[in-house]
């Protein structure tokens, strides 16, 4: 069914979103079904029928064991993963007082909308970015750059803040969260099980005797057991991706919702666009941003849609408009760069020049000085040249 219009929009990419993010569940199945496929073909020799038949008996009874460690794994991940990623990036929570321009914009955004104010934090760093995190009410930050805050106008800050907030309101950050869990669940077991086959598999066949051997479908068992493990850890990948993507256009338009300002949240995307890569942030992280500048092999592999899709989709369905990309002024430099390199300023001793005068007059006055042996004379003040000056008692009197 198409979408009309923006709130249509919203309820199209979630839907999808639920169904892409119950495939990747069953994978962790499919997972384990071809780990019990592999290990009958290990233990005994039989036709491919009995080995499938046995793998999937196998299934159904670690079925409940392999929910147990998937929901285990969960819960490490949700009372540990936020410390992780400010470990990786760096955020450090804010206040009122730390960056009042910031903090009033969100806290003006949650009270019109009712919403409640997750944590602010603010990481040092040159990039165009930020992203939401958390899997509960009490989790919950919203992580901004340097460079984004000092790049943005008030009303880019705000649609930018409305995207991540609508991330958080709609479960996203939570199911984004669970996916990455879940891929990494499935990378971990994949690699696994490859380093022991092709470190001790074959040594297993090797040990049986002759005479257990009878059905010969233990071979393409095997092959078609790997064959699912290398098809379950592309999909995890590709399905966490195009949850993303669907996600980053739900947000966009749950931004105008909250903002009523469309052009805002284009602009701002076009002033992202290209300038969001955090140093040192893993891939993870890069998916849960606004925008992700890391690209892979064609549009299959990119963690966001492109920047030209989402504006698109905001002209479409939100009514703005696009001034196209926006060229941004070079970074001001710093106060080391611009500073004098022997460490001098102009208030220094030599900011005014080799004729400068002292309390004792001029340089040149009392080295003539020194040399005929006579005192350096002071210098005549201004008090004294201006008979009219006022001083703290009153006019100086001649």
């Amino acid at each position: 069914m198409a979408a009309y219009g923006l709130y249509s929009h919203i309820q199209s990419n979630r839907r999808r979103s639920v169904a892409l993010l119950i495939a990747l569940f069953l994978l962790v199945y499919v997972l384990v079904y071809a780990g019990a496929l592999t290990a009958e073909a290990l233990s005994i020799d039989a036709d491919l029928d009995t080995l499938m038949q046995r793998a999937w008996n196998d299934l159904v009874s670690a079925a409940p064991l392999a929910t147990l460690g998937t929901a285990l794994w969960i819960v490490i991940a949700y009372f540990f993963h936020q410390s992780m990623i400010d470990a990786l990036n760096g955020g450090q929570e804010v206040t009122r007082a730390d960056a009042p321009r910031l903090y009033n914009l969100l806290e003006n955004l949650c009270i019109s909308r009712g919403i409640p104010m997750p944590k602010l934090k603010l990481t040092e760093s040159d990039a165009l970015n930020a992203f939401a995190t958390g899997m509960s009410r009490n989790q919950y930050a919203i992580t901004v750059t340097s460079g984004l805050l000092n790049r943005l106008d008030d009303a880019e800050v705000e649609s930018v803040l409305g995207h991540e907030l609508t991330h958080i309101r709609n479960g996203d950050v939570r199911m984004m969260v669970i996916a990455v869990i879940i891929a990494g669940a499935i990378s971990f077991f994949a690699e696994l099980f490859f380093r022991l086959w092709f470190y001790n598999g074959f040594g297993f066949r090797g040990e049986r005797s002759s005479d257990d051997r009878r059905g010969g479908g233990a071979g393409l068992a095997i092959v078609i057991a790997i064959a699912l493990i290398i098809v379950a850890y592309a999909l995890s990948f590709i399905v966490r991706l195009a949850l993303s993507r669907s996600r980053e256009f739900l947000a966009d338009a749950g931004s105008v919702e909250l903002t009523k300002n469309p052009d805002a949240m284009i602009s701002a995307l076009r002033k992202i666009e290209g300038r969001g890569e955090l140093p040192g942030a893993t891939s993870a992280v890069m998916e849960m941003c606004v925008d992700n500048p890391r690209e892979g092999f064609g549009e299959l592999f990119d963690t966001h849609p492109s920047v030209e899709r989402r504006v698109a989709a905001l002209v479409k369905f939100a009514g703005g408009h696009d001034p196209g990309p926006i060229a941004l002024p070079p970074q001001p430099a710093s106060e080391e760069e611009t500073a004098d390199p022997e460490g001098t300023s102009a208030t220094g001793p030599s900011a005014a020049g080799p004729s400068a005068a002292g309390p004792w007059g001029s340089p040149a006055e009392n080295d003539a000085a020194e040399s005929a042996g006579e005192r350096p004379r002071p210098a005549p003040s201004t008090a004294a040249i201006d008979r009219h000056d006022t001083g703290p008692w009153g006019p100086h009197r001649g």
